[in-house]
């Protein structure tokens, strides 16, 4: 990812900062934004419409910065990366830095700053529960995942035998795309923070449960982690998985074996 649009050093008064008189005394922050996005369509036509407009940009974050007040230029930064992706569609990534040279430090120094790295990703996830009214625990999981994230598609719910020989009862199942600025982990740590609001308790693999939300794959990424792994490893051997997926993305490639769903499928019913 190497074409982008920068914005320079864009001074910025405003109140961030721990300190009480820093929530009313503006002072300088100066913002760098590359924003990475497919610049050929605009390199070809030269339209304006074709390429983000950096005025428009620009302005954006102003507004953010001089009408909040965060204490940490963290928060700052990371809000004004997330601020840019939602406003402007075509943009795939935002590196952001935020610098404050006039810091509250008895000490000789240009500026003190931070950098972060924001994308738009997507993820195939599935969803099953074989305890409760399932239905209206389906529905539930879906609202608190829209809280954070945005659902571009999702399935019809398909009642399956359970897996693994522990658990007794059969489950409702569900996949959805969904879009996403988190990161693989931030992404799994959501999913089991929502598992646990709708009461999931983890005791025995493989049990009747209320709840269960799996990441099954990650843009393209191969992610091997002691947290995660993606795509998940168990992909192929579960039709209760399948079945949803192929119902909201019929031409899926698993990234890691390169192999269609459609294939995966035919081989499962073998």
């Amino acid at each position: 990812m190497q074409e982008c649009l920068i914005i320079e050093n864009l001074k910025v008064m405003a109140c961030h900062g721990v300190n009480p008189e820093e929530k009313v005394n503006p002072q300088p922050f100066l913002f760098t934004a590359k924003l990475y996005f497919d610049l050929s369509k605009a390199e070809k036509s030269d339209n304006l419409y074709d390429t983000i407009n950096y005025s428009k940009a620009s302005k954006a974050i102003v507004n953010l910065a001089i009408h909040n007040s965060f204490d940490l230029i963290e928060k700052l930064a990371s809000e004004t990366a997330l601020m840019l992706l939602r406003e402007f569609p075509k943009i795939d990534a935002v590196e952001l830095t935020v610098r404050k040279p006039e810091a509250p430090m008895r000490l000789d120094f240009e500026s003190v700053g931070v950098k972060v790295f924001k994308k738009r990703s997507r993820a195939y996830i599935s969803l099953g529960s074989s305890m409760g009214d399932r239905e209206k625990i389906l529905d539930e999981a879906f609202c608190e995942l829209e809280k954070e994230v945005k659902v571009l598609n999702r399935s019809s719910y398909h009642e399956t035998e359970p897996f693994g020989g522990v658990a007794k009862n059969k489950f409702l199942n569900a996949a959805a795309l969904i879009e996403t600025y988190m990161s693989p982990l931030e992404l799994l740590d959501f999913i089991h923070d929502i598992e646990k609001k709708l009461g999931r308790v983890r005791k025995q693999r493989w049990e009747d449960r209320l709840i269960d939300i799996d990441i099954l794959t990650f843009n393209f990424d191969l992610i091997c982690d002691e947290k995660l792994i993606v795509p998940h490893p168990g992909l192929e051997e579960r039709e209760f998985v399948l079945l949803p997926l192929s119902e909201i993305a019929p031409d899926f490639i698993n990234p890691a074996t390169k192999r269609r769903i459609s294939d995966i499928l035919k081989k499962s019913n073998q």
